[in-house]
């Protein structure tokens, strides 16, 4: 059974439906709920169930695990942004006398923090947040495993404390905050910390039989900001909406972007994988496609959220099973199907509004040494370096309002591009943190540095 709201055509809308129906039959779920996002709304929704004429809609609750840690994330950006707290502060500043408290924010949001993956036994996912009410008990005698900053180590208690920084800060539970900060603002109404009717169970599926077995239903207690979380295909569709552009009722759009920004050294066998970790989101390589989100499990439950920005498609994919279906495989699918069959059509060209005459002045062809290169004014306001062909160092630049411009990513990310002009007004050469930019290959009289042979270019004699 599938719905739709006739956005894509039959032949993608069957694509759709066949993916998440060898996933629910492959991977042996109760029931398999998916939806797809493209524009910023949904255009798709699909969902199998093992009981006939029973299949979930898109307002059916499941949990959603790791999720959790992405709204977490935002009501940290949050606090960063209103100045109540800089991502490099340790944790100590504002959470003092955990053990733990050496790491830096950022490096808690990115996983890079050196604390353990998991609070210490019996296992937190399946019983009661009651067995562990203090943070001490979440962190145990010996929280730090690894040197901090040094290697990306995945941490739920990481996030717990992140939960906690989050209620000094704001003197209010984390599920109260992240309430009023961004579900109601985003509308999400159907994703609470605790299940709301209708709600799907999880179970367990025998490996070896067709049978099934009801996981327990914990309150995960101080881990809820690392899993807590029940929500809909229908509200992930919108949370992925806002982690692609941004909403200043929330977070802005580059704050989002900071978030989608890889923030954690990977792993050799994440280098050969294409995957890495930026501030509450996961980031990888699908298909030659960059993929961010995040994924979730707990008994009984799989969740997954990837988002292509520059697709411009998202994709949820929620079931009710504790292992079976490859829930990140199925929505990197779902995205590429779409991408693939109805590639994003771009909005139609129009010039700027006005053009900053100090600007176009240099715009165009440069040198640094042999290298081709073009500066180009771009409509957001922006400049743009990169080489003319090939691949290559390449940068967006914000103005800095002096007639400098600071590097956005890449190699030259903070660094400064100044134009020197020569004593009659006119421009010598660019300066891009010591790198000289030149209009010719070595041109003479540029401050190339080493200076430039007087006896210029030549030939070899015969």
């Amino acid at each position: 059974m599938t719905t739709s709201q006739e956005e894509l055509l039959p032949g993608t809308r069957r694509a759709l439906l066949h993916r998440i129906a060898v996933a629910q039959a492959e991977g042996r779920t109760p029931s398999l709920v998916a939806a797809v996002v493209r524009d910023g709304r949904t255009v798709w929704h699909g969902s199998r169930s093992s009981v006939d004429g029973h299949a979930p809609d898109e307002n059916v609750q499941y949990r959603i695990g790791s999720i959790t840690k992405t709204f977490t994330a935002v009501l940290v950006l949050r606090l960063r942004d209103e100045g109540l707290l800089d991502l490099n502060d340790p944790l100590e500043k504002h959470l003092p006398g955990t053990g733990a408290g050496e790491a830096t924010i950022a490096q808690l949001l990115a996983h890079t923090s050196g604390i353990a993956a998991e609070s210490p036994a019996p296992w937190w996912e399946r019983t009661p947040g009651s067995l562990r009410p203090e943070l001490s008990d979440v962190l145990g005698e010996r929280p730090v495993l690894h040197p901090v900053g040094r290697r990306h180590h995945y941490s739920n208690p990481g996030y717990t404390l992140l939960g906690a920084l989050v209620e000094r800060l704001r003197g209010a539970a984390w599920t109260d905050v992240l309430g009023k900060e961004v579900l109601e603002p985003l509308g999400l109404t159907r994703t609470s910390a605790q299940p709301q009717a209708p709600h799907a169970g999880g179970w367990a599926v025998h490996p070896w039989a067709d049978a099934l077995l009801p996981e327990p239903l914990e309150d995960l207690g101080r881990m809820a900001p690392a899993g807590q979380l029940w929500s809909t295909t229908a509200d992930l569709a919108r949370f992925a909406v806002f982690l692609a552009g941004g909403d200043d009722r929330v977070l802005s759009a580059e704050s989002v972007r900071e978030m989608r920004t890889p923030a954690a050294p990977a792993e050799a066998s994440d280098v050969v994988d294409g995957a890495t970790y930026g501030l509450g989101m996961q980031i990888q390589q699908r298909d030659g496609r960059l993929i961010v989100g995040h994924s979730g499990s707990l008994p009984g439950f799989l969740a997954n959220l990837s988002i292509s920005v520059e697709d411009d498609v998202a994709a949820v994919v929620l079931t009710n099973c504790t292992s079976g279906p490859a829930v990140s495989a199925v929505g990197a699918d779902l995205v590429r199907i779409v991408a693939e069959a109805e590639p994003r059509i771009p909005a139609p060209w129009r010039p700027s509004g006005e053009v900053d005459p100090a600007v176009l002045e240099l715009a165009g062809q440069w040198y640094w040494g042999t290298y081709a290169f073009a500066l180009r004014a771009t409509a957001d306001g922006l400049v743009s370096l990169g080489p003319l062909t090939g691949a290559g160092r390449r940068t967006r630049l914000r103005p800095n309002g002096d007639g400098t411009w600071t590097g956005l990513e890449g190699y030259y990310a903070g660094e400064v591009l100044r134009a020197v002009r020569r004593p009659d007004g006119s421009v010598s050469h660019l300066d891009l943190g010591s790198f000289v930019f030149t209009r010719q290959p070595y041109e003479e009289g540029t401050g190339v540095p080493g200076g430039v042979d007087p006896a210029g270019w030549r030939g070899i004699a015969d």
